[in-house]
């Protein structure tokens, strides 16, 4: 639906004014599977990225905390930690990334993510996997940085003493997420047009090839749709971003607490 909705010049059976409106008329049009195209090849990324991503984290967390505030919560650390954790996360998910956006979009040639990748890889060469890169990295390490240091403060508030409590990681994720999509949709707008090179978007504004470089991108979305395109599919992107952050932090938070007292028996 992000994507769909972040489409800057739609074909006219792909407008949609809002997120119901959006997911009724694919489903109804195109089949109740369409709006989980692509989803296949974001699961196969999302293990090893994630992994990384948490493992990095706790480790700078730990390390940048103990230098700044001698083992306090330091916001500083989790904001570093955060955005040196994404460098790892998004090399791996940035191709996944391109191939699901490419799938989603309306009438997308591509009939599997094979044929996807081969026809991208074929055509535009390897390095149209890794064009929105650092578009990628300019959206996700601020994202990735307020989303955390947003998660610590939440928790702070809520669940001082730091103990396992689901309720409380969930909310805090929710929160976060919700707090740092928002912040970085324009980001994330310019993101969407690298990735998928949205042809009747492109040539309405005379852009011939490929379009490429955060720049580049960020003016084309203000001449296709103003100030206002930069927020298209905003809704969308809260609402996916805010059970994910929290199913995320959630699960970490169980096998943080459930290896670390298993650890602790074993000791004892």
């Amino acid at each position: 639906l992000q994507t769909r909705m972040q489409s800057l010049q739609p074909d006219p059976k792909a407008q949609y004014r809002s997120v119901y409106e959006a997911l009724k008329k694919i489903v109804l049009t195109e089949g109740f599977w369409r709006p989980l195209r692509g989803i296949n090849v974001t699961m196969l990324g999302a293990g090893p990225a994630h992994a990384m991503y948490f493992a990095c984290y706790e480790k700078m967390k730990k390390s940048l905390s103990d230098a700044l505030q001698h083992g306090g919560n330091s916001h500083l650390a989790n904001g570093i930690a955060g955005s040196v954790a994404t460098l790892l996360h998004d090399a791996v998910m940035n191709p996944a990334e391109v191939v699901k956006q490419r799938m989603q979009m309306f009438n997308s040639p591509y009939k599997s993510v094979l044929a996807c990748v081969r026809t991208v890889q074929k055509t535009e060469g390897f390095g149209a996997f890794y064009r929105s890169y650092t578009t990628q990295l300019t959206m996700n390490v601020p994202f990735q940085a307020i989303h955390f240091i947003t998660y610590e403060f939440t928790q702070e508030q809520i669940n001082p003493r730091r103990e396992y409590n689901p309720r409380s990681h969930i909310v805090s994720g929710a929160v976060a997420g919700a707090v740092a999509a928002a912040a970085t949709t324009p980001l994330d707008v310019c993101k969407t047009l690298l990735n998928t090179q949205e042809n009747m978007a492109l040539s309405s504004v005379n852009v011939s090839g490929h379009l490429s470089g955060m720049v580049n991108a960020f003016k084309t979305v203000y001449r296709l749709g103003g100030v206002s395109g930069y927020f298209r599919g905003v809704q969308a992107r809260v609402i996916y971003q805010m059970p994910s952050t929290a199913i995320a932090w959630s699960v970490y938070e169980f096998f943080k607490y459930f290896l670390t007292k298993r650890k602790l028996e074993k000791r004892t």
